[in-house]
């Protein structure tokens, strides 16, 4: 082990053969063709990243902040909206008066979850709306109704949601933002799309942190849209362009690795990426004063998924092209924590591959020596994920950071067990489980924790290597790869450091502020674990 180790630190000491020879700051590296690229959904487009420009899919989103958001200074002509109840009949009356009742009981407006009643006014004008919240505990509740609402210029007069007016006013802004995204940009525009913004904007509440919220909305629109890209347009080099585009937003530092470099030194991101004629490769992103605590993110970026030769079958190869959603997350995670400016060393490993099958391809029963040096059973192809993974948690792992963070579209065992919505957190820190959890149900963005159960340990042992990558058994699928994970950090865990993973399915059904499509679940929650712990700047 000791030889292998130092052979992973000469190909530390050497340069990498892709992008830049050391970390180095990239506004010297990316030069600007047009467009000025002040924020996610400023408009910026055509940057140029080395010789190759970049795709439009990184700075322009469908729906931007200027569409979404206004300032107070239009709110005498906004038209007001009012967050009910179900069944608060009361409230109703006092919003509409005696006289309209009928017309809202006539729409049959009760305060359900996404209900809207719009309320005439004088001279034929529109004099406000009903937004149903149901029970209001879902903080996420006005997310459903940008997209209901005729375009124009929106203000909320009374809130549903319960809690404190602050915490109502940020989760009403952020819910409006998120519910606002649409992903259609592989469609001919109709006839209804043509002309002005057909966006509804709303004007920021008293009180709200207008600089995290816009930093969350940017975060979650940049996740989701490099995961709904499909797999032809979201290959490598353009989830690297999507860190190079974060890296030159928030002047950070850009390393990434490929080639003969990547061979030696994370032989399992290689191996399950040779097969493909888009090379993988290993992006590393810096920022943030070096005396801050440091938290390294590292994000699974499997941009296509055939299974590899334990073939998936059709049905389940066909979401695939969301098995970059770990990656798609942490960069939008890494985005609002960077644009909140939190108080950390931050950084950033997306190991990047595509799972294809050719005559180079890693088969089933192989025997692969990580870069920590353990050697690794195949036990199927189809579980590629938690190989690259590994090599970029033993990289993250020489550092001994406070926190690793490492979040995956990993196992359908998780799906199994909780479903599209509910990732799966595991981890060997009690005390920030039980805070994330927290945050998690007070921000809308829940999360449940599985365990790490030694019991299961056994499983993954191996009669030729030092473990199976599976494991023999096809149970506690998703448990037994994140006992397999844990192998690769162990350092950061003796040294009393809190390692995090995350098993999610990157995808969602239509919800409230979520679009039906590529979701970066759990981010919210972090973000807030993140900012209480570490302040700001």
């Amino acid at each position: 082990a000791g030889a292998r180790r130092g052979v992973a630190a000469s190909v530390r000491g050497r340069a990498p053969c892709h992008v830049a020879s050391r970390f180095a700051s990239l506004p010297r590296k990316i030069g600007h063709t047009r467009g000025n690229y002040g924020s996610y959904g400023g408009g910026g487009s055509g940057y140029m990243y080395g010789n190759r420009q970049m795709s439009t899919l990184a700075v322009n989103p469908e729906v931007t902040l200027s569409e979404i958001y206004t300032d107070n200074k239009a709110a005498g002509d906004a038209t007001p909206v009012y967050l009910v109840k179900k069944g608060d009949e009361d409230a109703i009356k006092n919003i509409v008066g005696d006289n309209a009742m009928a017309f809202v009981k006539a729409c049959k407006f009760e305060g359900g979850a996404g209900q809207i009643c719009v309320i005439p006014g004088e001279n034929g004008q529109v004099g406000g709306v009903l937004v149903g919240v149901d029970d209001g505990s879902e903080p996420l509740s006005l997310g459903l109704i940008p997209t209901k609402l005729a375009s124009g210029t929106y203000k909320i007069e009374s809130s549903g949601l319960g809690g404190t007016p602050a915490t109502e006013a940020n989760a009403a802004a952020l819910a409006w933002g998120l519910g606002s995204y649409k992903f259609q940009r592989h469609k001919k525009p109709s006839d209804d799309d043509a002309g002005e913004s057909k966006v509804a904007s709303l004007v920021f509440p008293e009180g709200v942190d207008e600089v995290q919220t816009k930093a969350m909305v940017q975060g979650m629109f940049m996740a989701r849209d490099l995961i709904n890209q499909p797999a032809n347009v979201m290959g490598p080099i353009e989830l690297e362009e999507a860190a190079a585009v974060l890296s030159t937003l928030h002047n950070a530092k850009l390393n990434v690795i490929s080639g003969p470099e990547l061979e030696s030194g994370y032989p399992m991101i290689y191996a399950v990426g040779r097969a493909s004629t888009r090379p993988p490769r290993l992006v590393e992103l810096r920022w943030g004063p070096e005396s801050a605590p440091k938290v390294t993110l590292v994000g699974k970026g499997v941009v296509f998924d055939t299974g590899g030769l334990n073939i998936k079958p059709g049905s389940a190869m066909l979401p695939m092209k969301k098995d970059m959603g770990g990656a798609a997350s942490i960069i939008g995670l890494a985005h609002t924590l960077m644009a909140s400016k939190l108080n950390i060393n931050l950084r950033v490993l997306l190991p990047i591959a595509e799972n294809s099958i050719a005559g180079n391809a890693f088969r089933p029963s192989d025997v692969l020596t990580s870069r920590s040096g353990i050697t690794v059973e195949i036990g199927n192809t189809d579980a590629e994920g938690r190989l690259i993974l590994a090599d970029a948690l033993s990289l993250a792992d020489e550092e001994k950071p406070e926190i690793i963070i490492d979040m995956a579209t990993l196992t359908g065992a998780h799906r199994v067990a909780l479903g599209w919505d509910l990732p799966g957190l595991f981890t060997n820190d009690d005390t920030l489980a039980n805070s994330v959890l927290q945050h998690g149900e007070a921000s809308g963005d829940p999360m449940w924790r599985l365990p790490l159960y030694k019991g299961y340990e056994p499983m993954l042992k191996s009669k030729v290597a030092d473990t199976s990558s599976t494991g023999t058994k096809p149970l506690a699928g998703a448990i037994t790869a994140a006992l397999f994970l844990k192998k690769f950090v162990p350092e950061t865990i003796k040294a009393g450091g809190s390692w995090v993973h995350i098993d999610f399915a990157g995808w969602t059904d239509a919800r409230p502020g979520r679009p039906e499509g590529g979701e970066a679940h759990t981010i919210q929650a972090l973000f807030a674990y993140l900012q209480e712990r570490y302040g700001s700047q």
